[in-house]
């Protein structure tokens, strides 16, 4: 799989080349300090399968730059590396077309499976980001879960496709119409209906299921 990196810290940037290098499969093939330094380096490289992107870079951060590659780059995965771990950084990247999203400070095993599993299932997330999903079902295809799809009303419908916007859980209350106490028992009503424990989980419950399309 040939991988592109985009980061401006060149120190960990190179490292974790180098560290890529080592891994069976898989070979960076360019480095890029953001994302308008990508493109650039797209014509004279190879148009990569993964591209490993951090969020905050000058010029053209990691949203602007994730954008471009799902309108331009359709067959390419993004791997999105950083130490943001705010649920709506993870789910603004989701929406706009990321496959995964892994924190900095992960073991260099987590790193290698979450390859992998980009690689071979076309998903994957930090466990400890996207809380429990049934049996691992966050790298399942569309339909494969392996346990039924519960039914859901339309205020749950309503709540989910908002939690997968970037509104806070104020703004979600002031949407519906309801207030923040009621929101809040939605919400771990849910969590508890999927067996999730964070909005992240519910987000990619509702991408895989088809709830909202990214």
């Amino acid at each position: 799989m040939k991988i592109a990196m985009v980061d401006d810290h060149n120190l960990l940037r190179k490292g974790l080349a180098n560290l890529i290098n080592t891994f069976e499969g898989f070979d960076v093939i360019f480095e890029a300090t953001n994302g308008k330094d990508f493109i650039e380096q797209l014509a004279i490289n190879p148009i990569p399968d993964i591209v490993l992107l951090d969020i905050n870079m000058p010029v053209m951060n990691g949203y602007e730059t994730a954008d471009w590659i799902r309108k331009n780059l359709p067959e390419t995965k993004t791997l999105v590396l950083s130490m943001l771990e705010s649920d709506l950084a993870i789910i603004r990247m989701l929406n706009l077309g990321a496959k995964g999203f892994i924190i900095k400070d992960s073991h260099p095993d987590q790193f290698r499976s979450a390859l992998v599993q980009l690689r071979d299932l076309g998903f994957c997330m930090n466990e400890d980001l996207s809380g429990r999903l049934p049996d691992k079902s966050l790298t399942d295809s569309p339909g494969t879960w392996s346990t039924p799809i519960p039914s859901f009303s339309e205020k749950e419908l309503t709540f989910m496709r908002l939690s997968c916007s970037e509104l806070t859980y104020r703004e979600i209350a002031a949407e519906m119409g309801i207030g923040h106490r009621a929101v809040d028992s939605q919400r771990d009503s849910l969590f508890q209906k999927l067996n999730v424990s964070n909005r992240v989980g519910l987000v990619l419950y509702a991408i895989k299921n088809g709830i909202i399309m990214v």
